[in-house]
């Protein structure tokens, strides 16, 4: 099954140009290096969707916050 998981962008660490971009997101605390490029909008502190490395789209705080408890209900470690 393919999951897109939602964590906040925390700090954008790498500019190519205005589109390609790369930034730090934090899962609950685990902070991965995402690819921005899909969602050049994305600005520090917004929840994104992320898929194998790449985020894909933007979430508000809530939608995030549900997701991730339906992930922990069903015993998935993030």
């Amino acid at each position: 099954m393919c999951l897109a998981v939602p964590g906040q962008l925390k700090k954008v660490t790498m500019q190519l140009d205005e589109t390609f971009r790369i930034g730090n997101v934090s899962f609950e605390g685990i902070i991965k290096e995402v690819n921005l490029t899909l969602v050049p909008e994305a600005k520090e502190g917004d929840y994104v969707l992320v898929h194998v490395g790449a985020a894909i789209g933007i979430i508000d705080e809530e939608e995030a916050k549900r997701t991730m408890a339906i992930l922990k209900e069903m015993g998935e470690e993030i």
